[in-house]
């Protein structure tokens, strides 16, 4: 049976940050891979319109090179209406049976959890794993392995924000997405 974590989100843009998770969850339960799971409309926020899906899978595309580990699941932008997670991992479930899912939340995720769509039935699919990030509770009665992740202070908000000030985000991007950006004048560049 394969291991498989699953980091969601709308990478928009992907930064280093979901890159350290994704990292330090691959190593610290000895998956077999991780794979990075662009979100359509996710229910409880709203979509910054600023790229179009096929900006955030290249974008995707481009952080991810150089790892095998890595894969993108674009099964949620193929489905259309609100991204509720058990329905997605319904679907993943029917698709890959011989594969044991990992589903990877920051902390504020796991605060949010008892408002998650049908969330008793969303643990019976899914083993949560729960990385901390500051100002934010790990607290919770749900069932979740926590796994240590350095702190890295980074949002694609804040990174939207910052290219649209002009300011810099070196360090906080893989190269190739900043390239991606800067070429296709996106978020403000």
């Amino acid at each position: 049976m394969r291991k498989v974590g699953i980091l969601g989100g709308t990478f928009d843009p992907p930064h280093n940050g979901h890159l350290l998770i994704a990292n330090e969850v691959l190593f610290a339960l000895e998956l077999d891979e991780i794979w990075l799971m662009p979100n359509r409309e996710p229910p409880h926020k709203e979509k910054s319109g600023a790229v179009t899906n096929d900006n955030r899978l290249q974008m995707l595309n481009l952080a991810i090179q150089g790892n095998p580990a890595f894969q993108i699941q674009p099964i949620e932008l193929e489905r259309t209406g609100p991204s509720y997670t058990v329905d997605t991992m319904k679907l993943i479930h029917s698709r890959y049976r011989d594969h044991q899912f990992y589903f990877i939340i920051g902390a504020d995720m796991i605060e949010y959890l008892p408002k998650w769509h049908k969330i008793d039935e969303l643990i019976e699919l899914v083993q949560f794993v729960g990385v901390d990030r500051p100002s934010y509770s790990c607290q919770t009665e749900y069932p979740i392995l926590y796994v240590d992740v350095p702190s890295m202070e980074i949002s694609s908000s804040m990174i939207r924000d910052r290219l649209k000030c002009g300011r810099t985000v070196r360090y906080l991007l893989p190269e190739s997405v900043i390239h991606f950006i800067e070429e296709n004048h996106l978020y403000g560049t």
